[in-house]
């Protein structure tokens, strides 16, 4: 094939011969004339062939929708008005004057340019080197390219060392199911894909490595969600030595992020400098126990307000059964919530029932209108008009005129906001109005998607306790450093004790998603037994899931801490995609499944033998 031009580079090749190479996008014969729209890389490009270049003429006859071909003509300026301003080369086209079909298309099971009418994800997905011809799907891949770029430059920059770690490596209990690999020259012993690479980079600590860091391929088996592929992920996983405080790790790498909210992604960072933040930095720190209690969320979308409102003490006298017998009451204002209908209300209350709430009661608050407003008489307040406003409700009649009053001045609604509630235990409260917290807002469209909300979480609790299984786990993994340390595990006795333990580990947020997860490791033995102690596990259990971690940790292994953000996730909200499926090039469906590959599929008996299973 002669020296290839790209589509984009055409306009600047008029009057000369060259030769071009694509798909064509589409073909229209306007009788004695054929044209061509060919496609590469890099955009559009017209191809003219006239009839007097009859062999090029009669292939052109022949070609359809996604031919592969390569033309040889010379650039022309297009006549006045058939310019087409909507492609870069639209002021220019090639007379043909040679054309070689390099590979035919059959008729496409999908049409990956017909934008509005997309095809259901599993056919996209089967036949997804269809799909990615799309110029969004294009458009993803270089994003993806330019945010791995963006990673290597900045961590080389801050001396971090690129360093591979196993794939084949050993199951430990970080918090999801593993995948099992069965050994075949170890019958009856299995590998383990990595869930993170967590041990191996503390361990690559002791080895006096002062800073790692690699774009990591971690394996959990956890349901798909829309924010969770299912199977893989990648994650910019780093490590740094002789570091003893959070602090320092996020100060680290904080800048990145902005970088790519502002620089990669065009969009604008939101100052939350009305929220504590760190010693010159844009983003917040708001601890755990303040993120649930304020926003009813450990990953708070920070883009709009609506708070929850703590009322216990409002309603500490109540006589309103509903809030009587409630451990805690809080609220949520909902402005311009008299809009809703009831029928979208009584969809928002299923919503609150399927996070543990018995309903949801409201207040309506609609500014009472006098007929002498307009001219600015003053309003009599009387407790029958609710102070000014027609409250409409059947929670109202309810309230004492005190209640009234403090919940007005304490909520602050304004003519037509909706005030919701939550009256249940404090844990069920927050769940719940967290969950209509970010309902409403999607309801309302205030997430706005040019904006970027940064937060880090900090200060999290080292143990939680497990609902289903009616015991203690761990909070975030075992591998973090208990605030106190192992004084702090000694002096717990309790449950209580336990639940009150604080871990120096610490999320970002960005617009409502957990983007990274860090903390400070432990890099104590005494410890690590401890903090497994506490739940009832031996010596033995950690010697056999962390023996190694272990044997190095008695070798004089330096204090240490990082953290990994993921990188999926991140890309799926800077480009605006609702689904972190659509930021891989072949990811695999709803189910699990690679609908391309039939992944996963039965494997012959044979090789189940040579594995002893």
């Amino acid at each position: 094939m002669k020296q290839r031009t790209f589509a984009i580079d055409t306009p600047t090749k008029v009057g000369e011969m060259i030769t071009v190479a694509g798909w064509v996008h589409s073909r229209r014969d306007h009788g004695g004339l054929i044209f061509i729209d060919l496609r590469d890389h890099t955009g559009l490009v017209q191809l003219v062939i006239n009839p007097d270049r009859a062999e090029a003429f009669r292939l052109a006859e022949s070609l359809r929708d996604e031919f592969v071909i390569h033309a040889s003509g010379v650039v022309t300026e297009r006549g006045e008005g058939l310019k087409n301003p909507n492609i870069a080369s639209g002021n220019v086209e090639i007379v043909v004057e040679s054309l070689e079909i390099l590979n035919r298309a059959e008729t496409l099971p999908i049409q990956p340019f017909a934008e509005e009418n997309q095809a259901g994800e599993d056919l996209r997905f089967k036949y997804r080197y269809l799909d990615l011809r799309r110029p969004k799907m294009q458009e993803m891949l270089k994003k993806r390219a330019e945010m791995y770029r963006r990673m290597h430059q900045y961590m080389d920059t801050r001396d971090f060392i690129e360093i591979q770690t196993p794939i084949l490596a050993n199951s430990s209990p970080e918090g999801a199911r593993d995948f099992l690999i069965p050994s075949r020259l170890q019958e009856n012993k299995f590998y383990a894909l990595p869930q993170a690479p967590q041990q191996f980079k503390q361990l690559l600590m002791v080895g006096g490595v002062p800073r790692y860091y690699q774009l990591a391929a971690c394996f959990r088996d956890e349901d798909p969600r829309a924010d969770r592929l299912y199977g893989e992920f990648y994650q910019l996983d780093l490590e740094m030595s002789f570091v003893e405080d959070g602090e320092e790790v996020r100060q680290e790498v904080e800048p990145l992020m902005c970088q790519f909210a502002t620089d990669f992604a065009g969009k604008k960072l939101l100052d939350l400098s009305d929220l504590p933040v760190g010693d010159g930095s844009p983003i917040p720190r708001i601890s755990y126990r303040d993120a649930m209690e304020t926003y009813g969320s450990d990953k708070p979308d920070l883009r709009f307000g609506m708070k929850l409102i703590e009322l216990t003490d409002v309603f500490a006298e109540t006589e309103f059964g509903v809030f009587k017998n409630a451990e805690c009451i809080k609220a949520i204002c909902v402005k311009n919530g008299a809009s809703l209908s009831r029928k979208q209300i009584d969809q928002f209350t299923d919503i609150a029932k399927s996070e543990g709430a018995g309903g949801l009661p409201y207040i309506k608050y609609v500014k009472i209108k006098h007929p002498d407003e307009a001219q600015g008489y003053a309003i009599p307040i009387t407790s029958s008009d609710f102070y000014g406003y027609d409250a409409i409700s059947p929670v109202a009649k309810h309230l004492s005129d005190r209640e009234r009053k403090s919940l007005i001045d304490t909520m602050k609604p304004e003519d037509g906001d909706v005030v919701f509630f939550g009256a249940d235990t404090r844990s069920v409260v927050n769940a719940v109005l967290g969950r209509l917290r970010n309902e409403f807002a999607t309801h309302f469209n205030l997430k706005d998607p040019s904006v970027v909300a940064l937060a880090w979480i900090i200060d999290f609790p080292f143990y939680e306790w497990d609902d289903h299984g009616k015991k203690l786990d761990f909070g975030h993994n075992p591998f973090g450093m208990p605030k106190g340390g192992l004084q702090a595990l000694e002096s717990a006795k309790t449950d209580a004790d336990k639940l009150a333990i604080v871990a120096d580990q610490f999320d970002m947020v960005m617009n409502g998603y957990e983007i990274c997860s860090g903390g400070v490791r432990n890099h104590n033995p005494a410890v690590l037994y401890k903090v497994f102690d506490l739940l009832g596990f031996s010596e033995s259990y950690v010697e056999e899931k962390f023996g190694a971690m272990l044997n190095a940790f008695k070798y004089g292994a330096p204090p240490h801490a990082g953290c990994a953000f993921g990188v999926d996730r991140i890309l799926m909200e800077l480009i605006d995609e609702t689904n972190v499926r659509e930021t891989l090039a072949f990811p695999k469906n709803g189910s699990g499944v690679d609908v391309m590959m039939d992944s996963p599929s039965t494997v012959d008996p044979a090789q189940l033998r040579e594995l002893g299973l």
